[in-house]
């Protein structure tokens, strides 16, 4: 069970890290612009279980499904801790990491040593990449007030601030 539990882990790290890799603008599959965004549980850095769904609704909300490792993830932090900064008081900025050859320590140390201004959240069962069909990092969605998808993206030379637009 072990050995088994250890190549699903192994097989999911080598499909994010290829997908990581892909050039950027290459489609991947998303949930679709105008729906609503699902629920998922996660788990704070601290280890306390979330649902992703609390950090939805009533203002607008940035989510990038984000790892330590990703080049992509890296090339979006100056646009994204900008953005946080200017938009901050309107809207929620939140990384949500995946598991994938990481830990709840390694990102908290991470953001920290970065001052990235989002809310991190961990993934450790992929319950958030799977409701959000996400299969590479860097992938972004942003909800309105209401929750709905108006952006979905993947890569690291996305616009953020035409992304945010579409949710005021």
């Amino acid at each position: 069970m072990v050995l088994m539990r250890n190549s699903v882990r192994t097989a999911v790290a080598i499909a994010f890290g290829v997908m990581t890799f892909m050039a950027p603008g290459t489609a991947v599959a998303q949930l679709e612009i105008g729906t609503k965004a699902p629920a998922a549980a996660v788990e704070t850095l601290d280890g306390k279980a979330v649902d992703l769904s609390t950090f939805i609704g009533g203002k607008p909300v940035l989510i990038e499904f984000w790892a330590t490792w990703c080049p992509q993830c890296k090339a979006l932090e100056p646009q994204l801790t900008a953005a946080a900064k200017k938009y901050g008081s309107r809207m929620r900025f939140v990384a949500v990491a995946v598991s994938a050859n990481q830990t709840p320590a390694r990102v908290k140390a991470y953001a920290e040593r970065h001052a990235i201004p989002m809310t991190f959240l961990f993934d450790r069962k992929g319950n958030a990449t799977s409701a959000f069909d996400v299969f590479a990092t860097s992938t972004i969605y942003v909800l309105d007030a209401d929750g709905m998808i108006v952006y979905a993206g993947q890569g690291g030379d996305q616009d953020i601030e035409a992304a945010l637009g579409k949710a005021f």
